[in-house]
């Protein structure tokens, strides 16, 4: 009775458990939701994966964790009437889905209703039927008009996910080995995470290089019926006040004696409604920008977040680069709005916005509440912030502007032969609009009433000293927003990108939560610039992402694409082994005057992934190492032992920590500085 029970159920296949659980309170008892645990085919650890005399064959397998889900998935699919694959739509959802059917055997069931035709795939006369469905929320009847229009899994997106696995794979496995003997052991490259890194060091030494210069601003101070304002000087003979300032001080002099002995006259006075609009809703990239500003999230605890929100059926797909909102979304606003604020904070018409990116996949949404005021008990504090973060960027994109009463003056003042205009611009918030639910920094500034011609008098003239600042370093926010500027990666490649830089040692995040590289990711950007100059190009890395894009849209072949990046890459490398030594990359080892503890040979300066660190001359035979010891990396000495210096270390998952340099006799040890502080004066 339950093997009949079982055999009429449908099988439908997503990626995670969480996703499987909110699905199944939607459907009935005809269907068994069951979970594939992201991919169940990869490439191989242990080896390059990738036949490349044979068109680049990927050589999938079933890595061994996932290998009891896949069994479990066969016997369903086997014993099941039929099987659904729900997959995420978009590059990487389509590998899954393909995947999966590769796994299972599951040849595709050709519905009147498919919008994607399949190209042609050798299938087992064995091989089960099986549908691909899609949707952007996760709700009842965004589910049943899934399954009510099944389509084909669309093999232009599958291949350009191939590609890209493919592609970096190749750059991985095959320039990864040239640093681990160039310059030092456990070293990575990456195809799109070097072009992260080369922006990065690249800021850097414009900070290094960057010298400071003085300049000046000149206002003048004005009362009247007790509302203080300055007015800054913004032309001088009808000649623009040179930005950012002026950089000689007598001329600063001159100017301010000059008005010293001015008559000032106002000249115009132009009052107008000024609005203010609302930003489009979320994409994945401006979402990490906006989490990162507001709730000090990194791009992938907001990305871990968003994933949860999704698989609840909060909030819609969070991978797009779109701005568009489905009809019923916009409805939903209105009457929400409506009933919260009153109707002068609705639209007559819905508000649009225009994609910015021409390749962005314009049938998907931007990221908006599926619910706008769900039961938000069972949800961690962190998912309830970035939920309502998502809920009210929607909802402003759907509201009037901001209306300010703005007031511009324009003060002339005349002295001997020269002409000053002056000009002070007053803003009073008048409506709040979109600002009801999406605050955005304004500065209200009341000005007194004026009349044109009217004569003034200053109370001071005010020059003001400044000095030009640096560039800043790049935080989470501005480094996504740069790589989606130029091209570089795609809404899901954010997060790895940062997270591989951070994990691989090559940047750190000083106190300001900003990035700034390390000696080892100097060294490793300025190899692959000098030998390897397309791998950290940015327009080539954007050119490549457009050919990707060119696969997904049908219009061009991944293994054409393949060939005419690696056949250069490979022979440049392959010239590079034989051109280029370690000596030339890190410099001669350097002795030093310090013996090894443990066999008395001398010690040596050697370069590795952390750093450079002390080596005993006589490895392999001694492989003794210690920390090397600098101003900035030593801590004061061992409260423990009292012997050894506390020096800043980093373990092999790249957590930092503070230890003795006399490890392993003596096993000292704080995770961070103030601990380590309190106990030294303890001692």
């Amino acid at each position: 009775m339950a093997n009949k029970t079982l055999k009429n159920k449908k099988l439908l296949i997503v990626e995670s458990p969480t996703k499987a659980r909110t699905i199944s309170e939607f459907l009935g008892n005809e269907y068994k939701v069951e979970s594939s645990y992201g991919h169940i085919r990869d490439l191989p650890k242990s080896s390059i994966g990738v036949d490349i005399e044979h068109n680049f064959t990927p050589k999938y397998i079933i890595p061994t964790k996932s290998r009891k889900n896949v069994t479990n998935l066969k016997k369903l699919a086997e014993k099941l009437s039929d099987v659904i694959i729900a997959t995420d739509e978009d590059r990487e959802g389509e590998a899954i889905a393909w995947h999966i059917a590769q796994a299972l055997n599951l040849e595709e069931s050709q519905s009147p209703n498919s919008k994607t035709q399949t190209k042609s795939r050798a299938k087992s006369q064995t091989s089960k039927l099986c549908q691909r469905i899609v949707f952007h929320e996760i709700t009842k009847d965004a589910i049943q008009k899934a399954l009510e229009n099944p389509r084909s899994i669309d093999m232009n997106l599958v291949d350009a996910q191939q590609a890209r696995r493919v592609l970096d794979r190749l750059v991985g496995y095959k320039l990864s080995p040239f640093l681990w003997k160039k310059v030092a052991s456990h070293l990575s490259a990456g195809r799109v995470q070097s072009v992260a890194l080369r922006l990065i060091v690249d800021r850097e030494d414009e900070i290094r290089s960057f010298k400071p210069e003085k300049y000046w601003t000149i206002d003048a101070i004005f009362v009247k019926d007790g509302i203080e304002f300055n007015a800054p000087v913004i032309k001088i003979d009808g000649e623009n006040f040179p930005k950012p300032g002026i950089k000689e001080e007598n001329q600063v002099d001159e100017i301010v004696k000059n008005l010293n002995q001015a008559d000032f006259l106002v000249t115009n006075i132009d009052k107008r409604e000024t609005k203010r609009s609302p930003l489009p809703p979320f994409t994945t990239s401006t979402l990490q920008q906006e989490a990162s500003k507001r709730l000090y999230f990194s791009a992938k605890q907001t990305m871990m977040f968003a994933q949860r929100l999704y698989e609840k059926g909060l909030i819609t797909y969070m991978r797009t680069d779109s701005v568009n909102l489905s009809e019923i979304s916009l409805k939903m606003a209105k009457s929400w709005i409506g009933k919260k604020f009153g109707e002068k904070y609705t639209l007559d018409k819905p508000r649009f916005f225009k994609t910015k990116s021409r390749l962005a996949q314009e049938a998907h949404e931007a990221i908006r509440p599926v619910k706008l005021e769900p039961d938000t008990e069972k949800l961690e504090k962190q998912e309830v912030k970035l939920f309502e973060l998502i809920r009210n960027r929607f909802l402003a994109s759907q509201m009037p502007p901001a209306v300010f009463k703005g007031t511009k003056i324009d003060i002339e003042a005349k002295a001997e032969s020269k002409k000053y205009l002056l000009r002070v611009n007053g803003s009073i918030l008048k409506f709040d609009g979109y600002m009801k639910v999406w605050l955005q920094k304004y500065e209200e500034k009341k000005l007194p009433e004026f009349l044109e011609d009217e004569e003034i008098k200053p109370e001071n003239i005010k020059p003001e000293e400044h000095e030009t600042i640096p560039p800043p370093r790049y935080n989470e926010a501005s480094i996504v927003k740069t790589l989606e500027e130029n091209g570089i990666g795609r809404p899901s490649t954010y997060v790895p990108i940062i997270s591989v830089l951070i994990q691989r040692n090559y940047t750190e995040k000083d106190s300001n939560r900003r990035f700034h590289p390390t000696e080892i990711g100097e060294l490793v950007n300025k190899v692959l610039k000098e030998h390897f100059p397309n791998i950290v190009n940015v327009n080539f890395t954007a050119e490549m992402e457009k050919k990707l894009d060119e696969v997904a849209a049908g219009k061009e072949d991944w293994h054409k694409v393949i060939q005419e990046f690696y056949n250069p890459f490979n022979e440049n490398l392959e010239k590079k082994y034989e051109q280029v030594s370690k000596e030339s990359l890190i410099g001669k080892i350097q002795e030093t005057d310090e013996k090894c503890e443990k066999c008395g040979r001398p010690m040596v300066i050697k370069q590795g992934r952390f750093g450079k660190f002390l080596a005993c001359s006589g490895f392999p035979e001694c492989k003794n190492t210690r920390s090397l010891e600098s101003e900035d990396n030593t801590f004061g000495k061992c409260p423990k032992c009292g012997k050894g210096i506390i020096v800043k270390k980093r373990t092999r998952k790249g957590r930092y920590f503070f230890g003795c340099d006399r490890y392993p006799d003596c096993d000292f040890a704080k995770w961070n500085e103030k601990e380590l502080k309190e106990t030294q004066e303890e001692d």
